[in-house]
């Protein structure tokens, strides 16, 4: 069976210069969406891709349950072969009374479809949420196959009857269309989407993540949650033969995910039945530029019929190094400086993660690459054990990930960091030269690499009860130094700052009644989970992500 077709002709439709799309009743800018819990997982990061990228005409979010859940511990993410990946995220989620504030607060173009994903752990729990999601939504898409969340998903997805019954308790529960989602991890993927059409649904998605599958690295599972699910370039095959087996025995419209990378490969999925296509894991490593024109370029050859079409993937190494502590040297009683055997391949603004087998990995900018050291504040369970660690010790580290910085050839390089923020400045004044280097802190005891610091660029130290340097706080200091330079060179001034959100941001208003925005960066200690841009928990308020599009991020929109 066939389904009606979802592409118009641009010659029926008046003023139109290339095909529209339609998906449930509703016209869409674009054929593609972007699966659940991919790149689209935090509000700002929609509003952008809204505001970029038409070509996504169907947008998922994650998927909201009835409560906050802050997921797994990382590692959440790692790459097992050459664009395959296994993740366990956890099904983060703010909980739905809070999701419901922040996608009610988006602009939704009237071209785009806005499906969210929704989860329970009984069919009252997910009709509730859909009760709450609907006012806000285009249509829902129920998550019945997430192979790594004990008692959600994929526990109910692999049994017809039920999804049969949540489907029709939703269906009667809202006005909004209902979108199955689908696990691949069944013996018929067939008898379960006729149980959910039968239902009542409107649509079905296809698939999710295979597994739960089980990846190791020197004796030890990746994952903190040990298992996960498979995506990525070996589920093409799994995720064609689902698409197929489901169209031949029903009809509504088919949202397809599962290794798309290349134009080829959407065209497969669209002769095997599909309708919307979703490209996810393809998209690890992009900054938010390379997925606007990714898709671009993908719909461009969809409708050219153009088959030499492929998703422009960034080479991602997410393999682990083994480093041996050499040395920890205390600079106070939570902050320490681990030395390391050898040497770190890092350009100035890059950072890595650092990985303690069962115990889980954190990122961290290298203080020093030659021989590799890391500053460590105890802010955590993590930190904490780092700082316990004695010598001899094997530690882990992947990466580097980020960007590293170019300051313009005639810039001066003025740095500002607090607490372990130096760690993130400290190269870029050693490589670039010409620096002056502000150091914050509460007090004198938790400053560290000051004679480092001194031999390589001009140092300016402020701390808050005054023990050492200027008594107050480094932007204070920062504003003085600004206000005794003489324009011409306030004009060549290139700064880069890190640190806490609150001094940051001080930084950056400090900054910008002497120099252009685009001549200050700044890199804020968000949470950063994946490092490559699939998770967004490193979500900037204006749609960034800190991982792939920072760690340094141009001052401008907001940081």
């Amino acid at each position: 069976m066939e389904a009606s077709a979802v592409i118009i002709p641009a010659d029926q439709v008046k003023g139109l210069l290339r095909l529209t799309y339609e998906f449930l009743g509703k016209a869409i800018s674009g054929p593609f969406t972007i699966p659940s819990g991919i790149v689209a997982t935090a509000t700002p990061i929609i509003q952008r891709l809204f505001d970029t990228t038409p070509q996504v005409g169907v947008m998922t979010t994650k998927s909201i349950g009835p409560i906050p859940r802050a997921g797994n511990r990382e590692p959440i993410m790692t790459q097992y072969a050459p664009g395959c990946f296994m993740n366990a995220v956890g099904l983060t989620n703010p909980g739905a009374e809070a999701a419901v504030e922040q996608l009610s607060q988006m602009i939704v173009p009237e071209d785009r479809f806005l499906l969210t994903s929704i989860f329970g752990g009984s069919v009252e729990e997910i009709v509730a949420v859909a009760r709450l999601m609907a006012p806000v939504s285009d249509g829902l898409e129920l998550n019945l196959s997430c192979p790594h969340a004990k008692g959600y998903g994929m526990d109910m997805g692999q049994d017809a009857d039920l999804v049969r019954e949540i489907t029709a308790a939703v269906k009667a529960a809202v006005d909004v269309p209902v979108v199955p989602k689908l696990t691949p991890n069944v013996p018929n993927i067939a008898e379960i989407a006729e149980a959910a059409v039968a239902g009542g649904a409107d649509a079905l998605c296809a698939i999710n993540t295979v597994g739960p599958a089980y990846f190791t690295l020197y004796g030890s599972p990746v994952l903190k949650n040990k298992v996960g699910g498979m995506s990525g370039r070996g589920i093409l095959p799994i995720a064609l033969k689902c698409i197929q087996d489901i169209r031949e025995v029903v009809d509504v419209p088919i949202v397809s995910c599962g290794g798309m990378t290349t134009i080829d490969d959407v065209q497969a999925f669209k002769h095997a039945g599909a309708n919307i296509f979703g490209i996810g894991s393809a998209l690890t490593g992009m900054n938010s530029t390379e997925i606007s024109e990714t898709f671009a370029a993908m719909q461009t050859a969809l409708e050219s019929g153009q088959a030499a079409c492929s998703v422009p993937q960034r080479p991602v190494d997410m393999d682990f190094t083994p480093y041996t502590l050499t040395g920890v040297e205390r600079v106070c009683a939570d902050i320490a400086i681990l030395k390391f055997e050898g040497k770190l391949a890092i350009e100035a603004g890059e950072f890595v993660y650092t990985w303690i087998p069962e115990l889980g990995e954190k990122p961290f900018s290298a203080l020093t690459d030659d021989p590799f050291a890391l500053v460590v504040i105890n802010v955590g369970e993590f930190t904490s054990e780092l700082l316990e660690l004695e010598p001899g010790t094997t530690v882990y580290v992947r990466g580097p990930h980020g960007n590293r910085v170019a300051p313009p050839d005639d810039g001066r390089i003025v740095a500002v960091a607090g607490g372990t923020g130096l760690a993130a400045v400290y190269q870029i004044a050693r490589d670039y030269g010409n620096a002056e280097v502000f150091l914050g802190a509460r007090s004198s005891d938790r400053l560290y690499f000051k004679e480092e610091c001194a031999a390589i660029a001009s140092t300016h130290i402020a701390t808050d009860d005054g023990s050492e340097g200027y008594h107050g706080v480094v932007t204070e200091l920062l504003h003085q130094w600004l206000s005794d330079q003489p324009k011409s060179d306030r004009e060549k001034l290139v700064f880069y700052n890190c640190g806490p959100a609150p001094m940051v941001h001080a930084a950056v208003a400090v900054q910008q009644q002497f120099a252009k925005p685009e001549r200050i960066f700044s890199a804020i200690d968000y949470l950063t989970k994946c490092g490559v841009g699939i998770c967004g928990a490193c979500s900037t308020p204006d749609g960034r992500r800190l991982c792939v599009d920072g760690p340094f991020l141009a001052t401008g929109d907001e940081i």
